[in-house]
């Protein structure tokens, strides 16, 4: 793989190698041997380096690709083809899958915490699982670490035997965090960890993945669809669109100047607050383009990208160095970018 244009990190160690990722899901229609097979293609040759002690956001529409790539990374969701390393070494063993050891050390916190969590085990008997699955046998080194998560989440010794339908979708959350954290993991993929809580909550929770973070010394794979979320968290941002990365950049450099028509749109959908507190229309930026025929063998985004040319209907970009750590695929991206967002 050529080497990645990647900002400064928090350290030049790389944790995570995403090298050529493909992930395509195959279905049939019409009758038995005699349908046509469709092919979906989730994730479509994805490259990317994450480093230690950072976090990487992911971010697109729903229908992306993002959590399908997330799952791939972490062996969750079989590969189609590629290869993603951790520590310089293959995750997938001989055997096509990976190793308990390094399931230990690559964990996932899901959006729905009640989903993920067990209703007929308490707080306290999932968070135990976790340790002992890490390694743990000692009784009271296990009860121990046990308290000492259930209060790095910021959960009271009384939700210990709890059970999780008692609780609110935040404290579930601050439980699957526990459950996670349990094994020791280096490296977490956070799959839409704050859109199914309320909005007075959501900041708490990204505050609580700040603070492990920095205490645990972790590497996270941010997903979301939320750019609000992104910015709060996220060191470093890729932009998927249909299976593809279409721009990364650090995410400081990203939010003063997307380059992508994909990644303007996103801004643009933002709802934005005038000085009177007041919100003002959204941006329109693809109406007109709606109507395009999609181009097969061009870009991907050819049907819904205002600025599109008939050159960008015969094959498909790049993901290219515009400057320094900023990464697009567009025939167009070195045109002017928008004002600051």
């Amino acid at each position: 793989m050529s080497d990645v244009a990647i900002p400064e990190a928090k350290t030049s160690e790389r944790l995570v190698e995403v090298i050529d990722l493909h992930k395509h899901f195959v279905r049939r229609r019409g009758l038995p041997f005699f349908g046509r097979e469709e092919v979906t293609r989730a994730v479509d040759g994805v490259s990317l380096v994450i480093r230690k002690g950072q976090t990487i956001g992911l971010v697109g529409e729903s229908g992306s690709g993002k959590s399908t790539l997330g799952r791939v990374i972490l062996d969750l969701v079989s590969r189609t083809s590629g290869s993603v390393l951790f520590e310089g070494n293959e995750v997938l063993e001989s055997d096509g899958h990976a190793s308990r050891a390094l399931r230990r050390k690559m964990q996932i916190v899901f959006q729905d915490p009640f989903a993920s969590l067990n209703p007929r085990m308490t707080v306290g008997e999932s968070v135990r699982e976790g340790l002992r699955a890490g390694g743990m046998i000692g009784a009271a080194q296990i009860e121990e670490r046990l308290k000492e998560l259930i209060a790095s989440v910021g959960l009271a010794p009384r939700h210990i035997e709890v059970f999780p339908h008692r609780l609110s979708g935040g404290q579930r959350q601050r439980v699957a965090i526990a459950r996670a954290l349990s094994v020791s993991p280096s490296f977490i993929v956070a799959d839409e960890p704050v859109s199914a809580l309320d909005l007075s909550i959501q900041a708490q929770i990204l505050n609580l993945l700040a603070d492990v973070q920095a205490k645990f010394g972790l590497t996270y794979l941010l997903i979301s669809h939320d750019l609000n979320v992104i910015r709060y968290l996220a060191d470093y941002v890729a932009v998927m669109y249909r299976g593809r990365i279409v721009e990364e950049a650090p995410a400081e450099t990203l939010f003063a100047a997307p380059l992508h028509p994909y990644t303007q749109l996103l801004f643009s959908a933002l709802p934005k607050i005038d000085h009177r507190g007041d919100r003002v229309g959204r941006g329109k930026a693809d109406v007109a383009a709606t109507l395009r025929p999609a181009a097969p063998g061009g870009c991907s985004f050819y049907a819904r990208c205002a600025r599109a040319q008939p050159s960008c209907a015969n094959s498909e970009p790049t993901l290219d160095v515009i400057e320094t750590g900023h990464r697009v695929a567009c025939f167009r991206a070195n045109e002017s970018a928008p004002a600051a967002l």
